[in-house]
């Protein structure tokens, strides 16, 4: 058993817990604190997506998005793990034709859309996704136009020597206050340089982006920017139905939240949002064998086991009031199991305190 990790989601059929997810949790202030955890919360793990927030980073200090009139939808879209919708695709095609790329430029690959309307309109029309439907086509479209914008070459953009991702790197581990040197590197679905760093670093990295007051003028602007995207154009992160863009609307300007792959997530809370002297806090966790995607009947995608965590998560520290989670209620933090029937079997449901 890996002692890093402990109980933190289960599913019962029955009288019996069926089947047990582990994990492990970091809760840090902006201050540094670290306030709770569960697990070990210096448990290394790459931040997969959860990362795209540092990676638009040095683009936005350096007044990318002012340079190419970018929209406050098309910031956050540089942010984002969006659904491959049509809409999502219109707004990747825009950062693309203000920034003077190409689709042609990215090197993020190709998938079939997260978006159910998308999924079903491309299979009906035979038709084989384009770069632009790529969940990291925004990101990838912030890190050509940032490369472009600085005369940097296009075709060794996801190099890790390349000076865009080396600005990156440095970036992120001057958020985390982790020593640059030590970030483990990784490559990432998309082909992008990805980071792991302790839970307890890539929270704090979370909390001084919501709460930006240990940092210089130039980075406190430029994190205000895109938590200000992200929580005003939150169906940009994600898609309008899934948990990530819900939480944000429900949070109402006091939370960002971002998912990763293999079971990664992490959450922002802006000051004030547990009381009128709360400072930004930051959470991760990662769940220890990842938390899969499947679809629904609907072929809308569903992740079962991070929803639920972080909504108990924000539940027992007072971050949501009942009004909020009853909002979110279709997401947990418990459900019932419904076999394919609709017969009610067991119950999936958080597992930790």
């Amino acid at each position: 058993m890996d002692e890093r990790f402990l109980p933190i989601f289960e599913l019962t059929r029955g009288r019996i817990v069926e089947s047990i997810h582990y994990g492990a949790i970091a809760m840090v202030d902006s201050n540094k604190k670290l306030l709770y955890s569960y697990g070990d919360p210096q448990t290394v793990a790459f931040l997969r997506s959860s990362a795209k927030p540092f990676q638009a980073l040095p683009f936005f200090e350096r007044n990318g998005p002012a340079a190419f009139g970018l929209t406050q939808k098309e910031q956050a879209l540089i942010c984002a793990s969006h659904e491959g919708s049509d809409e999502h695709v219109r707004v990747a095609q825009s950062i693309q034709a203000k920034a003077g790329i190409a689709e042609s430029d990215l090197q993020c690959g190709v998938h079939m859309p997260g978006d159910a309307t998308a999924y079903k309109a491309l299979i009906a029309r035979g038709e084989t996704p384009t770069t632009n439907r790529n969940n990291c086509s925004g990101k990838h479209s912030g890190m050509l136009a940032h490369a472009k914008m600085r005369g940097l070459p296009l075709d060794t953009y996801l190099d890790i020597n390349h000076p865009i991702q080396q600005d990156i790197l440095t970036a992120f581990a001057e958020m985390c206050d982790y020593p640059r040197e030590k970030v483990e590197l990784g490559v990432d679905g998309c082909s992008a340089p990805n980071f792991a760093a302790p839970l307890y670093n890539s929270a704090l990295a979370f909390a001084w982006l919501c709460d930006p007051q240990n940092v210089s003028k130039t980075r406190a602007k430029a994190s205000n920017e895109i938590t200000s995207a992200m929580m005003t154009h939150p169906e940009m992160i994600s898609g309008p139905s899934e948990f990530d863009c819900r939480l944000m609307q429900v949070g109402k300007g006091k939370i960002i939240c971002k998912r990763g792959a293999e079971g990664f997530q992490a959450i922002g809370l802006l000051p004030g949002a547990l009381g009128a002297a709360s400072p930004g806090i930051g959470i991760t966790f990662k769940v220890s064998d990842g938390d899969l995607l499947f679809r629904t009947l609907k072929i809308e995608p569903l992740n079962r086991v991070r929803p639920a965590v972080t909504l108990e998560i924000l539940r027992q520290i007072g971050a949501l009031n009942d009004s909020q989670m009853k909002e979110l209620a279709e997401f947990g933090p418990t459900l019932p199991i419904k076999n394919h029937r609709g017969i009610v079997v067991g119950e999936s449901r958080t597992a930790f305190k």
